[in-house]
């Protein structure tokens, strides 16, 4: 079995006293990270020893005295980080994404701050912004959950089903947290999944996430409303039906004097469309 570098852990701080060391661009991220995550920053060492604090941060220019420091804190115990010296660390800060209450952590233990940073930065363009929303839905419905699927070993695989790539609840889904409590009541989600919608505020198709490249890839008809552009409406399939809507109806390509706004579902309340049928709804600027 591959050894870990690092054991990773969540640490609660609200409300708890944490020692930071050190002046200037070094220390006030420290200090700001700690207060973001509710902690009381104090900044004297005999205060944190006496009044047993558990955690320290080091950010001294001279390195000789990050060593002096380090060898004291730990001997009164507490973990310590020293900024940029990882062989004198108990523990490292890693790079975080933050999409409340889920939060994502990406760390090198120490080897390179900047390689954390930029996957971080990949994994931001990559979860949708309502992945947190989705995490609250699926803590909401926990007692329901609970009710209808009593046996945990079920009750996990049907989440589990649910959370996978193109499942019910895919969590690169920006809509998936929309689905939950339906979900969660035991209902089929055919007469969801039918419909998609992706909110279009850019004519680069590369600001679109990777679930919603997915969705135009596999649709087989996209409702185009409002104003898209080219290279957004390029990540659809070729052979996808296009169909151009305004909020109320649907009209096929205006360009055909053929075109029969009665064939088509109405866009704007999610109609009847078949279950065997994706169909996505670019919605851009009106």
């Amino acid at each position: 079995m591959a050894e870990l570098q690092s054991l990773p852990l969540f640490h609660r701080i609200d409300g708890q006293k944490v020692l930071v060391l050190g002046e200037g661009v070094a220390a006030e991220p420290k200090r700001r990270l700690v207060e973001r995550a509710g902690g009381i920053v104090i900044d004297e060492q005999a205060q944190a020893v006496d009044e047993g604090v558990r955690i320290a941060f080091v950010a001294f220019d001279d390195p000789k005295a990050c060593e002096v420091a380090a060898i004291n804190l730990r001997c009164a115990g507490m973990l310590v980080n020293v900024v940029d010296r990882p062989e004198l660390c108990d523990f490292t800060t890693p790079s975080i994404l933050d999409r409340n209450p889920l939060l994502i952590a990406v760390g090198t233990g120490g080897a390179s701050a900047g390689l954390a940073k930029h996957v971080r930065l990949r994994l931001e363009r990559f979860l949708p912004a309502t992945i947190g929303k989705l995490a609250q839905a699926l803590f909401a419905v926990r007692p329901k959950l609970r009710q209808r699927i009593p046996e945990s070993g079920e009750r996990r695989r049907a989440i589990d089903e649910a959370l996978r790539q193109g499942g019910t609840l895919d969590p690169i889904d920006p809509e998936s947290h929309l689905r939950v409590e339906h979900w969660a009541e035991g209902n089929e989600i055919e007469e969801l999944a039918g419909w998609r919608v992706i909110h279009v505020s850019s004519d680069d198709p590369d600001d679109l996430t990777v679930g919603q490249s997915r969705l135009l890839g596999e649709a087989d008809a996209v409702c185009i409303r409002g104003t898209i552009a080219p290279a957004i409406l390029g990540r659809a399939r070729a052979d996808a039906e296009r169909i151009h809507c305004d909020r109320t109806s649907c009209s096929g390509d205006p360009a055909s004097a053929e075109a029969d706004p009665a064939k088509y579902p109405k866009c704007v309340d999610h109609g009847s469309a078949s279950p065997s049928r994706l169909t996505v709804i670019l919605q851009g600027i009106e």
